[in-house]
Protein backbone atom coordinates (compact mmCIF):
# COMPACT_ATOMS: atom_id res chain seq x y z
CA UNK A 1 0.00 0.00 0.00
CA UNK A 2 1.35 3.18 -0.71
CA UNK A 3 1.26 6.15 -3.57
CA UNK A 4 2.88 6.14 -6.93
CA UNK A 5 4.21 9.52 -8.78
CA UNK A 6 4.38 10.10 -12.48
CA UNK A 7 6.89 12.20 -14.60
CA UNK A 8 6.21 15.72 -15.16
CA UNK A 9 5.66 14.94 -18.95
CA UNK A 10 2.17 17.12 -19.05
CA UNK A 11 0.44 19.92 -16.55
CA UNK A 12 -2.28 17.27 -15.13
CA UNK A 13 0.55 14.35 -14.54
CA UNK A 14 3.14 16.79 -12.03
CA UNK A 15 0.69 16.92 -9.52
CA UNK A 16 -1.41 13.91 -9.76
CA UNK A 17 -0.63 10.90 -8.17
CA UNK A 18 -2.25 7.29 -7.69
CA UNK A 19 -2.27 4.28 -5.45
CA UNK A 20 -0.13 1.94 -6.26
CA UNK A 21 -2.63 -0.91 -5.89
CA UNK A 22 -0.10 -3.20 -4.06
CA UNK A 23 -2.24 -5.05 -2.06
CA UNK A 24 -4.92 -5.93 -4.63
CA UNK A 25 -4.22 -9.41 -5.30
CA UNK A 26 -4.56 -9.76 -9.10
CA UNK A 27 -5.21 -7.11 -11.00
CA UNK A 28 -6.71 -8.38 -14.15
CA UNK A 29 -9.31 -10.13 -12.05
CA UNK A 30 -12.84 -9.29 -12.71
CA UNK A 31 -15.41 -8.56 -10.19
CA UNK A 32 -17.94 -12.01 -8.84
CA UNK A 33 -20.58 -11.73 -11.10
CA UNK A 34 -23.52 -12.95 -8.88
CA UNK A 35 -21.80 -10.61 -6.71
CA UNK A 36 -22.45 -7.29 -8.76
CA UNK A 37 -25.59 -5.00 -9.93
CA UNK A 38 -25.33 -2.20 -12.67
CA UNK A 39 -25.40 1.14 -11.02
CA UNK A 40 -27.71 3.48 -13.06
CA UNK A 41 -26.82 6.81 -13.02
CA UNK A 42 -29.76 9.73 -11.74
CA UNK A 43 -27.36 12.92 -12.56
CA UNK A 44 -28.32 14.07 -8.57
CA UNK A 45 -32.26 13.90 -9.79
CA UNK A 46 -35.30 12.15 -7.94
CA UNK A 47 -37.78 10.78 -9.57
CA UNK A 48 -39.39 14.08 -10.52
CA UNK A 49 -36.34 14.67 -12.68
CA UNK A 50 -35.18 18.06 -10.15
CA UNK A 51 -31.89 18.29 -8.83
CA UNK A 52 -31.34 17.13 -5.35
CA UNK A 53 -27.64 16.80 -5.56
CA UNK A 54 -25.72 19.10 -7.19
CA UNK A 55 -22.87 18.57 -8.98
CA UNK A 56 -22.96 15.13 -10.14
CA UNK A 57 -23.30 13.62 -13.50
CA UNK A 58 -20.75 11.80 -16.38
CA UNK A 59 -17.86 9.72 -15.10
CA UNK A 60 -17.31 6.21 -16.01
CA UNK A 61 -20.18 3.29 -15.74
CA UNK A 62 -19.36 0.98 -12.66
CA UNK A 63 -20.96 -2.03 -11.24
CA UNK A 64 -21.64 -1.99 -7.72
CA UNK A 65 -20.14 -4.79 -5.50
CA UNK A 66 -22.44 -6.49 -3.43
CA UNK A 67 -21.14 -6.18 0.19
CA UNK A 68 -21.86 -8.05 3.48
CA UNK A 69 -22.35 -5.52 6.23
CA UNK A 70 -24.32 -7.43 8.26
CA UNK A 71 -22.19 -10.61 8.37
CA UNK A 72 -24.75 -12.89 10.50
CA UNK A 73 -23.34 -16.25 9.62
CA UNK A 74 -21.48 -17.44 12.83
CA UNK A 75 -19.01 -19.63 13.48
CA UNK A 76 -17.95 -20.55 9.83
CA UNK A 77 -14.27 -20.15 9.05
CA UNK A 78 -14.09 -18.32 5.58
CA UNK A 79 -11.28 -18.01 3.54
CA UNK A 80 -9.64 -14.71 1.94
CA UNK A 81 -9.28 -15.56 -1.31
CA UNK A 82 -8.37 -12.25 -2.94
CA UNK A 83 -8.73 -8.15 -1.90
CA UNK A 84 -10.18 -6.41 -4.85
CA UNK A 85 -10.49 -3.09 -5.79
CA UNK A 86 -14.04 -1.36 -5.19
CA UNK A 87 -14.79 1.70 -7.41
CA UNK A 88 -17.96 2.57 -5.14
CA UNK A 89 -15.91 3.41 -2.17
CA UNK A 90 -12.55 4.50 -0.80
CA UNK A 91 -11.82 1.37 0.54
CA UNK A 92 -10.27 -2.18 -0.84
CA UNK A 93 -12.96 -5.53 -0.17
CA UNK A 94 -12.36 -9.11 0.15
CA UNK A 95 -13.51 -11.87 -1.59
CA UNK A 96 -13.99 -14.34 1.12
CA UNK A 97 -15.09 -18.11 0.32
CA UNK A 98 -16.93 -20.75 2.70
CA UNK A 99 -19.15 -23.65 2.53
CA UNK A 100 -22.85 -22.97 3.48
CA UNK A 101 -23.53 -25.26 7.00
CA UNK A 102 -27.16 -25.72 5.07
CA UNK A 103 -26.29 -26.40 1.16
CA UNK A 104 -23.13 -27.45 1.91
CA UNK A 105 -22.43 -25.74 -1.05
CA UNK A 106 -19.22 -23.21 -1.84
CA UNK A 107 -20.49 -19.60 -1.19
CA UNK A 108 -18.66 -16.56 -1.64
CA UNK A 109 -19.44 -12.89 -0.34
CA UNK A 110 -17.45 -9.47 -0.13
CA UNK A 111 -16.44 -7.97 3.02
CA UNK A 112 -14.19 -4.56 3.69
CA UNK A 113 -10.68 -5.33 3.80
CA UNK A 114 -8.83 -3.68 6.75
CA UNK A 115 -5.55 -3.36 6.98
CA UNK A 116 -3.16 -6.46 7.57
CA UNK A 117 -5.80 -8.67 5.82
CA UNK A 118 -4.60 -10.68 2.82
CA UNK A 119 -5.34 -13.58 0.77
CA UNK A 120 -5.18 -17.43 2.82
CA UNK A 121 -6.45 -15.69 5.81
CA UNK A 122 -9.62 -16.94 7.56
CA UNK A 123 -12.17 -14.58 9.36
CA UNK A 124 -14.91 -15.39 11.63
CA UNK A 125 -18.50 -14.18 12.99
CA UNK A 126 -20.09 -14.20 15.86
CA UNK A 127 -19.86 -13.96 19.89
CA UNK A 128 -17.27 -16.79 19.56
CA UNK A 129 -14.87 -15.52 17.24
CA UNK A 130 -11.60 -14.38 18.35
CA UNK A 131 -11.18 -10.35 18.89
CA UNK A 132 -8.59 -10.51 15.61
CA UNK A 133 -8.49 -8.89 12.30
CA UNK A 134 -11.13 -9.29 10.04
CA UNK A 135 -13.29 -10.77 12.67
CA UNK A 136 -17.09 -9.39 13.40
CA UNK A 137 -18.29 -9.41 16.83
CA UNK A 138 -20.59 -8.41 18.59
CA UNK A 139 -19.65 -5.17 20.80
CA UNK A 140 -20.18 -6.92 24.32
CA UNK A 141 -17.38 -9.25 23.05
CA UNK A 142 -15.04 -7.01 21.79
CA UNK A 143 -12.29 -5.67 24.57
CA UNK A 144 -11.57 -2.27 25.24
CA UNK A 145 -9.04 -0.33 23.54
CA UNK A 146 -9.82 -2.52 20.37
CA UNK A 147 -9.62 -0.87 17.13
CA UNK A 148 -13.05 -1.53 15.06
CA UNK A 149 -14.81 -0.21 12.35
CA UNK A 150 -17.69 -1.08 10.08
CA UNK A 151 -20.57 -0.45 13.38
CA UNK A 152 -23.55 -0.93 13.61
CA UNK A 153 -26.05 1.49 15.43
CA UNK A 154 -28.70 -0.97 15.63
CA UNK A 155 -28.88 -4.87 15.77
CA UNK A 156 -28.99 -6.84 12.49
CA UNK A 157 -29.18 -3.51 10.49
CA UNK A 158 -25.44 -4.01 9.12
CA UNK A 159 -22.58 -1.95 9.42
CA UNK A 160 -23.27 1.85 9.05
CA UNK A 161 -20.43 3.84 10.41
CA UNK A 162 -16.44 3.66 10.02
CA UNK A 163 -16.93 2.74 6.36
CA UNK A 164 -14.27 4.68 5.04
CA UNK A 165 -10.37 4.07 3.94
CA UNK A 166 -8.11 4.76 6.92
CA UNK A 167 -10.90 5.08 9.16
CA UNK A 168 -10.89 3.31 13.21
CA UNK A 169 -13.34 3.76 15.78
CA UNK A 170 -11.93 2.56 19.77
CA UNK A 171 -14.22 0.12 21.73
CA UNK A 172 -14.23 1.83 25.36
CA UNK A 173 -16.70 -0.32 27.87
CA UNK A 174 -19.85 -2.60 28.14
CA UNK A 175 -21.80 -1.86 30.97
CA UNK A 176 -26.28 -2.96 31.67
CA UNK A 177 -26.75 -4.01 27.71
CA UNK A 178 -24.76 -0.64 25.95
CA UNK A 179 -21.25 -0.27 24.62
CA UNK A 180 -19.47 3.16 24.82
CA UNK A 181 -17.47 4.03 21.29
CA UNK A 182 -14.97 6.97 19.95
CA UNK A 183 -15.78 7.59 17.07
CA UNK A 184 -13.15 9.28 14.32
CA UNK A 185 -14.45 12.52 14.84
CA UNK A 186 -13.33 12.25 18.61
CA UNK A 187 -17.38 12.07 19.35
CA UNK A 188 -18.25 9.06 21.97
CA UNK A 189 -21.36 7.52 21.49
CA UNK A 190 -23.45 4.76 23.23
CA UNK A 191 -24.40 1.78 21.32
CA UNK A 192 -26.63 -1.73 22.01
CA UNK A 193 -24.22 -3.88 23.06
CA UNK A 194 -25.47 -6.61 20.92
CA UNK A 195 -24.26 -4.38 17.52
CA UNK A 196 -21.55 -5.40 15.84
CA UNK A 197 -18.18 -4.30 14.58
CA UNK A 198 -15.05 -5.61 13.26
CA UNK A 199 -11.90 -5.72 14.54
CA UNK A 200 -9.05 -3.50 12.65
CA UNK A 201 -8.61 -0.32 10.62
CA UNK A 202 -10.16 0.24 7.09
CA UNK A 203 -7.60 -0.58 4.47
CA UNK A 204 -6.14 1.60 1.93
CA UNK A 205 -4.99 4.40 4.69
CA UNK A 206 -3.20 6.47 2.17
CA UNK A 207 -6.16 7.51 0.27
CA UNK A 208 -5.95 10.86 2.21
CA UNK A 209 -2.72 11.42 0.47
CA UNK A 210 -3.88 11.15 -3.25
CA UNK A 211 -3.65 14.05 -5.35
CA UNK A 212 -6.00 14.12 -8.50
CA UNK A 213 -4.17 16.58 -10.35
CA UNK A 214 -6.28 17.81 -12.77
CA UNK A 215 -10.02 18.74 -13.26
CA UNK A 216 -10.66 15.84 -15.36
CA UNK A 217 -10.06 13.20 -12.65
CA UNK A 218 -13.65 14.31 -11.12
CA UNK A 219 -15.10 14.21 -14.14
CA UNK A 220 -14.03 10.69 -14.46
CA UNK A 221 -15.70 10.32 -10.66
CA UNK A 222 -18.88 10.93 -12.34
CA UNK A 223 -18.09 15.18 -9.90
CA UNK A 224 -19.21 18.11 -11.60
CA UNK A 225 -17.82 21.85 -11.92
CA UNK A 226 -18.91 23.82 -8.70
CA UNK A 227 -20.03 27.03 -9.34
CA UNK A 228 -19.57 29.89 -6.49
CA UNK A 229 -22.67 31.52 -5.19
CA UNK A 230 -21.13 35.32 -5.56
CA UNK A 231 -20.90 34.36 -9.55
CA UNK A 232 -24.79 33.75 -9.54
CA UNK A 233 -27.46 36.28 -10.73
CA UNK A 234 -30.15 37.02 -7.51
CA UNK A 235 -32.47 34.85 -8.47
CA UNK A 236 -30.23 31.72 -8.42
CA UNK A 237 -28.24 32.26 -5.40
CA UNK A 238 -28.71 34.28 -1.87
CA UNK A 239 -25.26 35.49 -2.43
CA UNK A 240 -25.43 36.28 -6.10
CA UNK A 241 -25.96 39.63 -7.82
CA UNK A 242 -24.61 43.10 -7.12
CA UNK A 243 -22.44 45.71 -9.35
CA UNK A 244 -19.26 44.28 -9.82
CA UNK A 245 -17.49 41.97 -7.42
CA UNK A 246 -18.59 41.67 -3.97
CA UNK A 247 -17.72 39.46 -0.62
CA UNK A 248 -19.53 39.58 2.27
CA UNK A 249 -23.22 41.07 2.95
CA UNK A 250 -23.96 37.66 4.84
CA UNK A 251 -22.94 34.05 5.47
CA UNK A 252 -21.84 31.76 3.29
CA UNK A 253 -25.01 29.57 2.45
CA UNK A 254 -26.23 27.10 -0.02
CA UNK A 255 -29.06 28.01 -2.81
CA UNK A 256 -31.65 27.00 -0.53
CA UNK A 257 -30.56 28.83 2.37
CA UNK A 258 -28.78 26.30 4.26
CA UNK A 259 -25.13 27.65 6.51
CA UNK A 260 -22.19 26.45 4.61
CA UNK A 261 -19.60 27.37 7.57
CA UNK A 262 -20.48 27.03 11.40
CA UNK A 263 -24.21 26.17 10.91
CA UNK A 264 -26.15 23.17 13.10
CA UNK A 265 -27.86 21.23 10.61
CA UNK A 266 -28.73 18.38 12.92
CA UNK A 267 -32.23 18.21 13.81
CA UNK A 268 -32.56 19.42 18.13
CA UNK A 269 -35.45 16.71 18.65
CA UNK A 270 -33.35 14.05 17.31
CA UNK A 271 -34.26 11.17 18.87
CA UNK A 272 -30.55 9.36 18.61
CA UNK A 273 -29.31 12.39 20.23
CA UNK A 274 -29.71 11.28 23.99
CA UNK A 275 -26.85 8.66 22.55
CA UNK A 276 -24.13 10.96 22.39
CA UNK A 277 -22.43 11.07 25.07
CA UNK A 278 -19.85 13.46 24.00
CA UNK A 279 -19.82 15.70 21.08
CA UNK A 280 -17.26 15.51 18.03
CA UNK A 281 -14.50 18.07 18.26
CA UNK A 282 -15.58 21.69 17.49
CA UNK A 283 -12.86 24.36 15.58
CA UNK A 284 -14.15 27.02 18.19
CA UNK A 285 -15.09 24.83 21.29
CA UNK A 286 -13.11 22.16 21.66
CA UNK A 287 -14.62 19.44 23.19
CA UNK A 288 -17.99 20.24 23.41
CA UNK A 289 -20.60 17.90 26.02
CA UNK A 290 -24.16 17.90 26.24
Amino acid sequence: MGIRFYKPVTPGRRGASVSDFAEITDRKKRPEKDLTVRLKKHGGRNFHGKITSRHRGGGYRKMYRLVDFKRTLDGVPMKVTHIEYDPNRTSRIALLEFECPETKKTVKSYILAPNGLKAGDVVMNGSLAEPKNGNCLPLENIPPGTQIHCIEMQPGRGGQMVRSAGNSAVMNATEKGWAQVTLPSGEVRRLPARCRATIGVVGNSDHQNINLGKAGRNRWKGIRPHTRGVAMNPTAHPMGGGEGRTSGGRHPCSPTGKLAKGGNTRKRRKSSSKAIIRRRRSRRNGLKKI
